[in-house]
């Protein structure tokens, strides 16, 4: 199994610990992957990170599909590649509708479709071929619409871009996990709960026989946050925070997908408790109210013993690449020597 880390959101000002990130280098970590939310941009700090290291890959989990057109999105996958020798790694995602329709202004739509007609032409214009042209429900090109000047024509990018550069998907739902499998090399899952990998690889099997591939080689890179103390609890404690953000807050009450993957994990009482407190604001009891069992699902909190035993649930499991969750350079030594 590798090691990747997760830089996460930036707050309200961004700074990269450049040391931490050379360290994690040198300790023989695999790929440092990026975030964006509605703040800093995944782009540039993967650039930064490109510029201060050597070895190790960048990638971006994820750079949201609603923010960039498809071509704009390859053309700075393959600058970024190039520039780096070839050590980028594409992560995209749809985001959901709250960040979609509120932030970037645009409908969410089907996110299935959109997500395979989005990565068709990224590919299509990473393999130059031929001039890219394109007739789906969501992407035209050249555009086509009423408003259209009809000047147009089809391109083909002027720059050589690695035709296989690996791009990646971040997905929870069967289906998006199906389609994941189906037309990308690897899948960056939230909240991954290796206990429930039967279900998942039921999903993946799916999208797997659609495109006819056995499945080797895809890499699956769930981001798992890791808290190291010596009392678990306050440990968890973290974990809930995040995790009572996203189950109850993060999405509509009738649109949430973190609140049903947990239901789907067994825990439809408490997804609903979550949600209903921290929807009405009580943010704390909505903390308190994520269940201890759920949080050693899916992430690994306590002294180093205990995260050593428990990592042998994620080995078994499949898990290809773990990409780890924390800003302590203590912890990304300890699971360099307890992975690596």
């Amino acid at each position: 199994m590798k090691l990747a880390i997760h830089m996460s959101y930036s707050g309200a000002k961004l700074s990269i610990d450049t040391e931490r990130l050379r360290e994690a280098e040198r300790l023989g970590y695999d790929s440092i992957w990026t975030a964006e939310a509605y703040g800093s941009d995944a782009v540039v700090p993967a650039a930064w990170i490109a510029a201060q290291t050597s070895r190790i890959h960048v990638g971006t989990a994820i750079m949201q599909i609603a923010g960039r057109t498809p071509a704009m999105t390859a053309m700075t996958a393959m600058t970024l590649d190039g520039l780096s020798g070839g050590r980028f790694r594409l992560g995209l995602g749809v985001s959901g509708p709250q960040v979609v329709e509120g932030w970037h202004g645009e409908p969410f739509g089907k996110p299935l479709k959109k997500t395979r007609e989005y990565v068709d032409i990224v590919r299509a214009v990473l393999r130059r071929e031929k001039p890219v042209e394109y007739r789906g429900e969501y992407y035209q090109i050249p555009y086509a619409g009423a408003d259209a000047t009809g000047l147009g024509k089809p391109l083909k990018s002027i720059l050589h871009g690695r035709a296989d550069m690996p791009i990646y998907i971040a997905a929870i739902g069967p289906k998006n996990v199906a389609m994941t499998a189906e037309i990308a090399d690897g899948w960056i899952p939230i909240f991954f709960s290796p206990r429930r990998m039967p279900m998942f690889r039921e999903w993946m099997k799916e999208g797997f026989a659609r495109a006819g591939k056995s499945g080797d080689g895809f890499d699956i890179m769930p981001g798992v946050t890791v808290v190291m103390g010596d009392d678990v609890s306050a440990c968890r404690a973290s974990v809930k925070a995040r995790m009572a953000l996203y189950v109850g807050g993060m999405g509509a009450r009738g649109k949430n997908f973190y609140n049903e993957l947990a239901q789907r994990y067994g825990y439809e009482g408490p997804a609903k408790t979550i949600q209903d407190l921290y929807l009405s604001g009580r943010k704390q009891e909505a903390e308190a109210a994520v269940p201890d069992e759920l949080v050693d699902e899916v992430a690994l909190c306590g002294p180093r013993e205990r995260i050593r035993e428990r990592l042998a649930e994620w080995k078994s499991a499949g898990v290809t690449t773990m990409m780890v969750g924390s800003n302590d350079a203590n912890t990304l030594r300890t699971m360099a020597e307890l992975t690596l």
